[in-house]
């Protein structure tokens, strides 16, 4: 059952590699890096590209919550970081942009540390997760809270907030997602056969917060920084997220976990969040993007 979940996972992040790639030039094209505003947002509601980038990420999703349902959060989440790769590819041959040294080792940490942390995982993870009640009404509490303060901070630093401000915020709102989605298949796969019956009003309401604000997040993002640069939040912060909650709120661990195992998931963990930050240092785009910003600065 692992297996397939994996299969899937990895469709789904090739999928939302390539819909984050269309999405993110559409942006781009629709804001010229400028703040991404409600009328710029009507505009790309009318854009073939951008519809496109939204119809594969609908897809990639899809895959991963059925993925998410068959496996434990901890496994399947950092899988997402194989859309780094992709993402990259694509949007540097798109762009016309040569990618330098740091930027290719910024993406090998980020990967390396993902897939990582994923092989250790796999080993040490309940195969078939209950989720009790308690664990439920806490992981919604979270999420809830979590929408509460970024959306405040959204709206009082709406001026103020770069790419990399935004993709964080992206990052933790879906990895809250992520859990909440593995919620939501929990209860729907219950054997008393109640499906929707199962899940409480709460929980779909705070899945729909996160995903709404995360989403504005992203555009955000787009608007200001490149797509590999999301890609690359995305699939590290929002597993990191998700796989804390998974440890700790939803017990995913099995117990005696060694040491050593525990130390090498920890390492995995920040080489990826280390390439996150390289790669929001040095990626070609962001560099020039700096560039243009310190030119302007003396004329104004």
């Amino acid at each position: 059952m692992a297996s397939v979940a994996i299969v899937l996972a990895v469709c789904g992040a090739c999928f939302l590699a390539f819909g984050a790639q269309r999405q993110g030039s559409a942006v781009r094209a629709s804001t010229g890096g400028l703040q991404l505003s409600s009328v710029g947002f009507l505009r790309l509601l009318r854009s073939p590209r951008w519809l496109f980038g939204l119809a594969l990420l609908g897809a990639g999703t899809i895959l991963n919550v059925i993925a998410l349902s068959m496996a434990s959060l901890t496994v399947i989440q950092p899988i997402g970081a194989i859309a780094l790769v992709i993402t990259t590819i694509v949007n540097s041959r798109d762009q016309g942009i040569r990618l330098n040294r740091a930027t290719v080792a910024a993406i090998i940490a980020c990967v390396s540390g993902s897939a990582f942390f994923v092989l250790l995982a796999v080993n040490v993870t309940h195969a078939d997760q209950t989720i009790s009640a308690a664990q439920e009404v806490t992981s919604a509490l979270l999420v809830a809270s979590a929408v509460m303060v970024l959306g405040t901070v959204a709206l009082l630093g709406k001026r103020r907030l770069g790419a990399f401000a935004y993709i964080i915020g992206a990052g933790v709102l879906f990895g809250f997602v992520a859990v909440l989605t593995k919620v939501v298949a929990t209860d729907l796969l219950h054997p008393n056969g109640r499906l929707l019956l199962n899940v409480p009003w709460y929980t779909l309401l705070a899945l729909l917060g996160a995903g709404a604000l995360g989403w504005w997040f992203v555009q955000s993002a787009y608007a200001t920084g490149p797509p590999d640069l999301v890609i690359a939040g995305l699939t590290v912060i929002d597993p990191m997220v998700g796989i804390a909650v998974g440890i700790i709120v939803l017990g995913e661990l099995r117990p005696g976990v060694q040491t050593v195992t525990a130390i090498g998931m920890a390492t995995a963990a920040l080489i990826a969040i280390v390439g996150v930050i390289a790669l929001s240092h040095h990626h070609p785009d962001v560099v020039k993007r700096k560039t243009q910003e310190r030119r302007r600065l003396p004329h104004q």
